[in-house]
């Protein structure tokens, strides 16, 4: 028995409401003064009087601050270069992991879907194993490959293998299996190679597609945790998705305004690319 469309939709509101409180609350939260955040979020305070006999309290979840106090972002942003340093950081091995690995899917991709080769689909196959595996499986092989060639705590230890990456190979083949072969005959009639085929045709037809993997790689290599921990010894090259374990906790408020600040180029990216980012996604065959 299906629900009627409007319980449906009531039910994905509340849902969505449910998602979205986190986010408002850390950039509400970045507002307040830290005397206000110590007074809604003083557990250790609150566990003190409950073991002393005194009535049990909870969290006080306050959406709007009593008082607008930009002080954290002048912090972050001013007194503590760190946090610039360390977006810089994350931004010189999001952006060549991100033009690197679109390249190299598009390109392997028109490969598997639009090329015919004696063991195409088990190299395919093969290929789309490797995302199969998490991170920590590989962990000790990759390791040793990137000490053997030398470039242990350096970026390209962490953008070399993300340019490479399966992800995006496997969704931009599922996303050109969808273009008919029609029009490559066609290119093929009026004296067209492969790669007029590949620049002139493939390419602006997988243009949602690109955008959903921009999207998707983006927020994959922004909140990178365990590369930079193991391949970056040097705490100088580490990127901002490390910052926030670095805060004290008695400096909440710089880390709800450092944690809005690293959420915004996120939220930028997907506003600006939304519609490309649902048709690629609808087209690509890939389901969440």
């Amino acid at each position: 028995m299906k629900f009627p469309r409007v319980l449906l939709s009531m039910l994905l509101a509340a849902a969505s409401i449910v998602m979205l409180i986190p986010i408002v609350l850390t950039f509400t939260n970045s507002l307040m003064t830290e005397q206000e955040i110590g007074l809604n979020y003083d557990l250790i305070g609150q566990m003190t009087d409950t073991a002393l006999g005194g009535q049990r309290q909870f969290v006080n979840l306050k959406l709007l601050p009593d008082w607008l106090s930009f002080s954290q972002y002048g912090q972050v942003l001013i007194l503590a270069p760190k946090f610039l340093h360390m977006f810089w950081n994350s931004a010189a091995l999001v952006v060549p992991i991100i033009a690197g690995q679109t390249v190299v899917a598009t390109l392997a991709a028109y490969a598997f879907a639009k090329l015919r080769f004696p063991g195409r689909e088990k190299l395919f196959m093969l290929y789309v194993m490797t995302m199969l595996m998490p991170f920590q499986v590989t962990l000790v092989p990759n390791y040793l490959v990137v000490n053997q060639l030398g470039l242990m705590n350096s970026d390209a230890a962490i953008i070399l293998p993300g340019i490479f990456g399966a992800f995006g190979v496997f969704m931009m083949r599922q996303f050109m299996t969808h273009i008919p072969g029609a029009y490559m005959e066609a290119a093929k009639i009026d004296g067209g190679g492969h790669w007029i085929i590949f620049t002139r045709i493939i390419l602006p037809l997988v243009q949602p597609g690109l955008a959903a993997l921009t999207v998707l790689l983006f927020v994959d290599y922004w909140n990178l945790i365990e590369q930079p921990l193991i391949f970056l010894q040097d705490a100088v090259k580490q990127p901002l998705s490390l910052y926030l374990a670095q805060i004290d906790q008695e400096a909440r408020g710089i880390g709800f305004a450092a944690s809005a600040l690293y959420m915004t180029p996120m939220i930028l990216l997907f506003l600006y690319a939304e519609s490309y980012f649902i048709e690629g996604i609808q087209l690509s065959g890939i389901k969440g």
